[in-house]
């Protein structure tokens, strides 16, 4: 699909291409050039406290495994309730 580069160095994705990633208004990019070849990859950002945060229960399940400490989880909504 061809694609003009406009004002300001913005383009306008093709509809087909939006429909079939579910993309939406303000989704964010991570874009990259390699070879001439230019590259848009989906990204979701979070805040800086929500990753550290995470990190730490991480961390915190990681103790425990290696202290022989069992941890099971009914579902994955548990598992997302305990870590966060």
């Amino acid at each position: 699909m061809i694609v003009e580069l406009r004002k300001k160095s913005q383009i306008t994705l093709p509809k087909e291409i939006v429909s079939k990633l579910h993309l939406e208004t303000g989704d964010h990019f991570d874009a990259r050039e390699k070879n001439g070849v230019i590259y848009l990859i989906p990204v979701s950002v979070y805040p800086k406290k929500y990753i550290d945060d995470l990190n730490i229960e991480i961390d915190s399940l990681k103790d425990d495994l290696k202290s022989g400490k069992e941890i099971v989880f009914d579902n994955v909504d548990s598992l997302l309730k305990k870590l966060g």
